[in-house]
């Protein structure tokens, strides 16, 4: 989790946070002086104490809330994904329907690791929100077979892998700034980044199932790409939503393709050097396949 991109998504919405907090260097220094003096565990409270003092007031301003509480849905989905999995692979669990086998120790490891991470993001949302935070999504709100779609992704370690990598691609672009979103508009369009941790965790997931793939698929590190020119480059057309408009070649109104006389940019080159952000109602539609009827967002 990136704090200062709490702060920074915060900004979009609240000019005067730093202000709030102190000056903005002093504000830095203060918290990072903060966070060697306490637990992972008293982040939470720290934080939500930080922005309570800053504001004045228990509860934060709606647009903020807004913001935290879109990224802590993601989250929650994000956790009990990986949770799930990794408790119904501990000797003994309750959990019966995790059959797939990890190859190796070192890939169960990860998704553990990647499983404490998602929870370590809810907890810390959840301080910060205080008694704004959402109504918490529990395991039994899911539905991570999307109806049908993904009916093997606790069964098969290639689909879990290629789900895992559709909620890590689509966290990396629903994280994002949307600072075009808000401008005009009444409704805010843009989520607390959390990004640079969840692109650690897209690349890993991506080279993972290249490896999985034992020589008869290459996924690369980041987007770029599908074998026919396509945005999706997962393989998996069900997550075509997750990848729209990633095969964009128009950057700040250049033609990213060829510049500068380059022939070695190629369209895929193009692609793979910048990321396309999501907008809420995308993002929403996505999560959405995995929340059951009358949980969804």
């Amino acid at each position: 989790m990136n704090i200062v991109n709490i702060l920074e998504e915060i900004e979009k919405v609240d000019g005067e946070i730093y202000e709030r907090l102190n000056p903005r260097r002093a504000a830095m220094k203060s918290f990072f002086n903060m966070g060697k003096k306490i637990s992972l565990a008293a982040m939470p409270l720290a934080l939500g104490s930080m922005f309570q003092k800053a504001y004045g007031q228990t509860t934060l301003p709606a647009a903020v809330v807004d913001v935290l509480n879109f990224a802590l849905s993601l989250e929650y989905l994000e956790y009990h994904f990986y949770n799930h999995c990794i408790v119904g692979k501990t000797p003994g669990s309750a959990v019966t329907d995790v059959t797939f086998n990890f190859p190796n120790a070192a890939s169960q490891a990860a998704i553990t690791t990647i499983r404490d991470h998602e929870k370590a993001h809810v907890d810390l949302l959840i301080g910060a929100l205080g008694a704004s935070a959402r109504a918490p999504i529990a395991y039994a709100d899911t539905d991570f077979r999307a109806g049908g779609a993904f009916a093997s992704v606790y069964s098969d370690y290639g689909t879990f892998l290629a789900v895992a990598q559709g909620f890590e691609d689509t966290g990396v672009r629903a994280y994002k700034g949307q600072a075009g979103n808000l401008l005009g508009s009444p409704v805010l369009q843009t989520a607390l980044q959390i990004h640079s941790v969840e692109a650690r965790h897209a690349s890993h997931i991506r080279q993972m199932r290249t490896a999985a793939a034992n020589g008869t698929a290459v996924y690369k590190p980041w987007v770029s790409l599908g074998a026919s020119g396509q945005a999706n480059d997962s393989g998996v057309a069900a997550v075509d939503a997750v990848y729209a408009g990633e095969d964009l070649t128009v950057q700040a109104g250049a033609n990213i393709v060829g510049i500068g006389g380059n022939a070695g940019i190629t369209k895929a080159i193009a692609v793979e050097s910048f990321d396309e952000p999501l907008d809420k109602a995308s993002v929403v539609t996505i999560a959405n396949l995995f929340l059951r009827d009358g949980k969804k967002l």
